[in-house]
């Protein structure tokens, strides 16, 4: 009787040649540097040419690296957009158009990090000045936040203009590099859509982000078991753990919706201590390298969102975030929507509405208006309003463009 033998796909055979792994004196294998796997996973899908590779296969064109690693390795890049999955069933992945930027052009060992500077970085002439933090305060912070005080437009990951506003007399930017080189977390808070997302991902382009709802979970934060191809249960870590080992930020989307007793997972890395313990995985210990830092977003008007005492005292400042108007203005949307939305953002403070169009239905308005026409985005302003507050964002809009309009809706058939 023989035993049937299992198809997996070859790797390219510019991957599959002697190993490329950085080798220590005398031979034996050297200890990766963080993010070095992950570098050398990216060139093996590049290499490939989008043809569809296992963790295993991955792992023997590496020179024999442990196929449980190269699958955490294949999971964050994944999650990052850096890779996708083509299977699941066996697991796969392949390249994506992003996948090169974070594939190593060549393995070598990375080099020995030095040491942060102590001395007060250089600012621009037009800078605030910044007050002395105290001695030994620092926590590694972004590279980016050494450079100085922004003066312009910042670049989001998804190429994006950020246009910073002024934080206590600075660029909310420089603001946050600060905060992270002091080690205070901040809490952002405001109603969806005002920019909170924006300026978290403008001034730490490589955080990483859990969207929190009330279905989060431990596991969403440390990592949980999974099967590998090979039929083996391997421990893959979460977003926390990776954000605690490469010293980047962590962006706690919507962190007032997760339950209190799964976001205490998140104290201890957060205090002196700067370590978890997952129970999980029998207790491994994680360390929170340094440049780790936790940034929140709340909003307050969403059902379900609770901030409590332990919660807000993790969070030493906390930050309003509201749409600005004026860069609505400028970015070309419509005026009169402009002003339906400052009108409503007033009797919003008054309390004589719930809703308020914020940045993010403005600048959508600008885009249904060039496809649709301006009525059709002023009754869509009117349709996503509240039911409770419709006939009152209908008459601002009625008074703001002179005319009656009605949320979009189908008509008579073609």
């Amino acid at each position: 009787m023989t035993t049937p033998t299992t198809h997996t796909p070859s790797v390219a055979p510019s991957v599959t040649a002697a190993p490329t792994t950085p080798t220590a004196p005398g031979g034996a294998r050297k200890r990766l540097g963080n993010g070095e796997l992950r570098a050398m996973v990216a060139r093996v899908l590049v290499d490939c040419g989008g043809t569809a590779q296992t963790p295993r296969n991955i792992a023997a064109a590496l020179g024999g690296r442990s196929s449980g690693a190269v699958g955490n390795a294949l999971k964050y890049l994944a999650d990052r957009g850096e890779a996708e999955i083509a299977s699941a069933a066996p697991l796969m992945y392949r390249a994506t158009a992003t996948t090169a930027s974070a594939a190593a052009p060549t393995i070598t060992p990375a080099p020995p990090r030095t040491p942060r500077p102590k001395t007060t970085p250089k600012r621009t002439a037009s800078a605030p000045p910044a007050e002395p933090m105290p001695a030994g305060s620092g926590t590694g912070g972004s590279a980016a936040g050494s450079a100085g005080v922004v003066t312009g437009p910042v670049k989001r990951p998804n190429g994006m203009d950020y246009h910073p506003r002024l934080l206590s007399g600075m660029p909310d930017v420089t603001a946050l590099w600060r905060l992270r080189d002091a080690g205070v977390a901040a809490l952002l808070y405001g109603p969806p859509g005002t920019g909170k997302t924006s300026v978290v991902e403008a001034a730490f382009p490589d955080c990483i982000t859990v969207q929190g709802d009330g279905d989060t979970v431990v596991a969403d934060f440390v990592g949980d078991y999974t099967k590998t191809p090979d039929g083996e249960f391997v421990f893959v870590h979460g977003p926390l753990v990776r954000a605690m080992r490469d010293g980047v930020p962590l962006f706690i989307d919507d962190a007032t919706l997760i339950p209190p007793t799964v976001l205490a997972v998140v104290y201890p890395a957060m205090d002196g201590r700067r370590q978890i313990l997952i129970k999980a995985n029998g207790g491994e210990v994680v360390d929170a390298a340094p440049g780790f830092y936790v940034v929140a977003g709340h909003n307050p008007g969403v059902h379900g969102a609770v901030l409590t005492d332990a919660l807000a005292s993790r969070f030493s400042v906390q930050v309003q975030v509201s749409s600005d108007y004026d860069l609505a203005d400028q970015l070309g949307v419509d005026r009169k929507a402009v002003r339906v939305a400052r009108n409503l953002a007033t009797r919003q403070e008054r309390g004589e509405v719930g809703w308020a169009p914020q940045l993010r239905e403005l600048l959508a308005f600008k885009k249904i208006a060039a496809v649709l026409g301006t009525d059709a985005a002023a009754g869509n302003l009117v349709g996503i309003a509240p039911e409770e507050d419709r006939a009152t964002v209908a008459a601002v809009v009625r008074d703001a463009f002179g005319r009656t309009v009605t949320p979009l809706a189908l008509g008579k058939r073609v």
